[in-house]
């Protein structure tokens, strides 16, 4: 047979891969250890910025060892940063080492995880109980999935909710559609997560009937103004049907107050889900835990072993009370995907909107398995202490201001320089992050907080440190101060 036959193979070296291997192993062991040393983060070269833009698509295929050469020249070198133990900036972890090695394996294997009788299937069934077990919330067999993050699991969780609502008021929805429907009413604090409304969006609730909901003084939705305005929507024709809490927002890592309001669910027929992205680990802090009673109570959970776990990116998960919920909502199985020996629960491709879906599950195995529960809790322990701590710090100084109560690990304050005006002071705060970013020894992001410009300051790394927290505020100071005088002209 020729070598031109199209029956022949392409010739490789036979240690091609397993040379490239653990050359990659080298290189990412020889990156990892070498990250508390760099700068947090720095813009990237405007040449090799340029250079990945502008690649052009090879005619010829470059060896394993050449593509390991521009990985080591161009992507490591420009990292995000959040592998850095000074990286305090959104709710980005570094990767769990076990995660890591996992990853690898697992695109290995490269199956489908959308059913059928293979370890990736099996696992995640394992995975998911595992993450219910970890946040206390009741797990049916059946009823929770890994999802690309919380924003596909929250828009998975309230199309269930959507659906029980429809089928409540006598509606098939997935036959007759939406318009068979009075509206159906949202609620939420100004704190929730924008994923909510991208799922009210894209189910086609319609973001203006998304009602925000008033907040207390810790910062936790107001299950009386709740109450309010269910029944005031109710008197005017509408359907509310979902009630969104937090359990730790976006901006505060405030903790809504569970029981109160799963009873009003409870009462009015609401679905309760909880937007439990990353603070919802934080139950398994003894010092917080108290702060999620009632969060067991809720119809659903969606939340992020990506984010406090350190899972590498991307994984979600969404738990559902009531697995006929999801299935009902998303079950659809054609004639060449029948398997009867699915069993009673199926395939997974019938609780959410993937058919070929990544094998996640072994990077969650590997993170949890290798750090059990308690070494977890020791971890997200950790990084609520240090948050208290820095909040001290911060409480402290006479130059910043803390804006709300530290809860779980974020903390939300701002740099008052000293006679200035609040015009000023929200104009300084509004450019410290990036001013704090440039410098590379910290990295800390900004919000917007009750009209008010503010850092915020995010602990996901348990290896963080006392001095590291100094030095964020330190630097705070220092890029504060030569804002101020830029804009006094000094």
């Amino acid at each position: 047979m020729s070598a031109s036959s199209p029956s022949s193979a392409p010739s490789a070296a036979p240690d091609d891969f397993r040379s490239a291997a653990h050359t990659t192993a080298e290189l990412v062991s020889d990156y990892l250890d070498a990250l508390p040393g760099r700068p947090v983060w720095q813009p990237t070269d405007p040449a090799v910025r340029q250079a990945l833009l502008d690649a052009p698509l090879p005619a010829d295929g470059t060896p394993l060892a050449g593509l390991l050469d521009v990985i080591a020249a161009e992507v490591l070198p420009a990292p995000m940063g959040n592998g850095h133990p000074r990286f305090f900036g959104w709710v980005n972890s570094a990767p769990a080492p076990a995660g890591v090695l996992a990853t690898l394996a697992a695109a290995a294997m490269n199956p489908s995880s959308a059913g059928g009788d293979h370890a990736d299937v099996h696992l995640e069934r394992a995975v998911v109980r595992w993450i219910a077990e970890l946040v206390g919330f009741p797990h049916p067999p059946g009823g929770g999935i890994l999802t690309s993050g919380t924003s596909m699991a929250t828009i998975l969780c309230l199309a269930a909710a959507r659906t029980r609502a429809a089928r409540l008021a006598g509606v098939d929805i997935r036959e007759q559609g939406l318009t068979a429907l009075p509206p159906l009413v949202t609620y939420a604090t100004a704190e929730t997560h924008s994923c909510v409304r991208k799922a009210v969006e894209l189910l086609g609730l319609g973001s203006r009937h998304l009602r925000t909901v008033g907040s207390d003084s810790d910062g936790r939705l107001d299950v009386t103004a709740l109450a309010a305005v269910v029944a005031e929507d109710r008197a005017a024709g509408l359907l509310p049907f979902l009630v969104v809490a937090s359990a730790g927002t976006v901006g505060t890592g405030a903790v809504d107050a569970f029981d109160p309001i799963a009873d009003l669910c409870a009462a009015e027929r609401l679905w309760l889900h909880v937007d439990g992205a990353y603070g919802a680990f934080g139950v398994l802090d003894p010092v917080i835990a108290h702060r999620y009673a009632g969060m067991d109570r809720a119809d659903s959970l969606a939340l992020d072993p990506h984010k406090w776990l350190g899972v590498p990116v991307d994984c979600g998960c969404a738990l559902v009370r009531d697995t006929d919920e999801l299935r009902g909502t998303f079950s659809l199985v054609p004639s060449y995907l029948r398997d009867e020996a699915a069993g009673a629960l199926g395939w997974f491709s019938e609780y959410g909107l993937e058919q070929t879906r990544p094998f996640r599950s072994l990077k969650v195995w590997a993170t949890i398995a290798h750090r059990g529960r308690d070494g977890l809790a020791a971890d997200i322990a950790r990084c609520t202490a240090l948050a208290r701590r820095l909040g001290e710090l911060v409480d402290a100084a006479p130059d910043l201001e803390l804006l709300a109560p530290v809860r779980t690990s974020i903390v939300a304050f701002r740099l008052r320089p000293a006679g200035a005006d609040e015009e000023t002071v929200n104009a300084v705060n509004r450019e410290l992050p990036v001013a704090v970013q440039l410098r590379g020894r910290v990295f800390v992001t900004g919000a917007l907080f009750e009209g008010r410009e503010m850092l915020r300051a995010c602990l996901l790394n348990a290896s963080a440190t006392e001095a590291d927290l100094e030095l964020l505020l330190a630097e705070v100071r220092s890029a504060g101060t030569a804002l101020t005088e830029c804009r006094s002209g000094t």
